[in-house]
């Protein structure tokens, strides 16, 4: 029975993820999760993120050993020991691999990501902006995003986030690029995920008013004169109309 609850519980904590399908660069085929902490049993994937009433504080970088924190001024109210997150992603690692052992393991469903992009702040055609491209609906969060600019990767002003956790299990990930708007330049972002069956592209350009021709400017000043020549005419018979009532009663006064 023990052994039996041990499992339930288990599963409830492990994604299991059997085929290495998708792109060679995204590796993972299990994967814990304990509410914002994660590892995977391939590649060095992993992350520990500490969360405050959903929104992210801070995430200890593997790499560097070191705590990033979300805002730069948040540091200044508290302070977090990286090694502290990096000997919870090592527990994780090792509770990984005993689940791993004792499950079945059964493939976990790959969700379908949803992607959308957009800028920062209103467009202004030579005004430095930020395009945002948000990927929600991540699971199992395992996930390649990258711009592209006239069909051309992009790499320089790119930055993300770390995957941000939700109720649901599932995660988000927000990548951002800085750019200088054009009406010659057209960005995409580009998504590879195991639930997806090729790379998805989000296609984002700057919304241009298109310029009227000249035929077109001189049909609409035509018709603007035409109208304004109708209303003065119009205007001048109400006029005159208005008028001949009261001149005939001048002149049929008192005999």
């Amino acid at each position: 029975m023990t052994l039996n609850r041990a499992l339930i519980w288990g599963a409830l904590a492990l994604a299991t993820v059997l085929s290495r399908c998708g792109g060679d660069d995204i590796v993972a085929d299990h994967v814990a999760s304990y509410g914002a902490c994660f590892t995977q049993s391939y590649g060095s994937s992993g992350q520990y993120t500490f969360e405050f009433d959903g929104d992210e504080e801070f995430y200890v970088d593997q790499k560097k050993r070191e705590t990033v924190w979300r805002l730069p001024g948040l540091s200044e109210f508290g302070s977090f020991d990286p090694h502290g997150g990096l000997r919870e992603i090592a527990i994780e690692e090792y509770n990984l691999n005993i689940l791993i052992k004792r499950s079945n393991f059964t493939a976990a469903i790959n969700e379908v990501p949803e992607v959308t992009v957009f800028p920062k702040s209103p467009v202004e055609l030579g005004q430095p902006n930020i395009l945002i491209c948000a990927v929600d609906n991540i699971f199992p969060p395992v996930i390649n995003i990258s711009w592209l600019s006239n069909g051309h990767p992009v790499t320089q002003g790119v930055s993300e986030t770390s995957f941000l956790t939700k109720k649901d299990f599932s995660f988000l990930k927000i990548s951002y690029l800085t750019f200088l708007p054009s009406a010659d330049d057209v960005y995409d972002c580009q998504v590879e995920h195991w639930g997806l069956d090729q790379p998805l592209l989000t296609h984002w350009e700057p919304e241009i008013p298109a310029p009227m021709s000249e035929l077109t400017e001189t049909m609409v000043c035509g018709l603007g004169l035409a109208v304004g020549l109708v209303g003065i005419v119009t205007g001048t018979v109400f006029i005159i109309q208005g008028l001949r009532p009261a001149g005939a009663s001048r002149q049929q006064g008192p005999l």
